[in-house]
């Protein structure tokens, strides 16, 4: 994931992009991965994720990373993504000393695990939450991430639940200037 090239594209008229007031459209290989974001936040590629600022770093109160993986095209049924989400979990080595139950949510094309961590912040000594979400749709796995102040957890507890709803996998763009083709 270390190679991002962004592209701003003109949309063409009557292109099929929709997204709720507010938000813009994040669209990762083509269709890869796709989801919506705050349309005032900064957004910068890292060595292995995309980062989503809810400001410009190092004035920001809130990351979300995005990356993920092409999986083989077997049957992972018999592997929940609740399982690799405790896997991913385990190897978290902050100070974290209280954790969520796992959200799980299904839909007809993707499957996601989630739960929440609190820590304190070492740096600022302030009381922080990480949400961590493991996915999996059309072969695709993706792994977001996102770290606010525990004083803000309503305003982006409502970013993250928009990001999850909003998230698709595998729906390949043909012309991203007109988006996805709608029958």
């Amino acid at each position: 994931m270390a190679n991002w090239d962004k592209e701003e594209l003109e949309l063409k008229k009557g292109h099929g992009w929709k997204s709720k007031p507010g938000t813009r459209i994040f669209v990762g290989d083509r269709g890869a991965i796709r989801l919506d974001y705050p349309e005032d936040w900064v957004v910068i590629p890292d060595e292995d994720s995309i980062k989503f600022y809810d400001k410009q770093p190092a004035d920001d109160d809130n990351c979300l990373a995005v990356s993920y993986m092409r999986l083989p095209p077997v049957d992972l049924s018999g592997l929940p993504v609740s399982e690799v989400l405790k896997v991913a979990m385990e190897g978290d080595t902050r100070p974290i000393y209280a954790r969520s139950e796992t959200h799980t949510i299904k839909r007809e094309d993707l499957e996601l695990a989630w739960a929440e961590l609190s820590f304190v912040d070492p740096a600022q000594q302030r009381d922080c939450r990480s949400r961590i979400c493991v996915g999996r749709g059309s072969y695709i796995q993706p792994l977001l991430t996102m770290e606010f102040w525990t004083d803000d957890q309503e305003r982006y507890g409502r970013v993250w639940d928009e990001v999850l709803a909003s998230l698709q996998l595998g729906v390949y763009i043909e012309d991203p200037t007109r988006g996805p083709i709608v029958h």
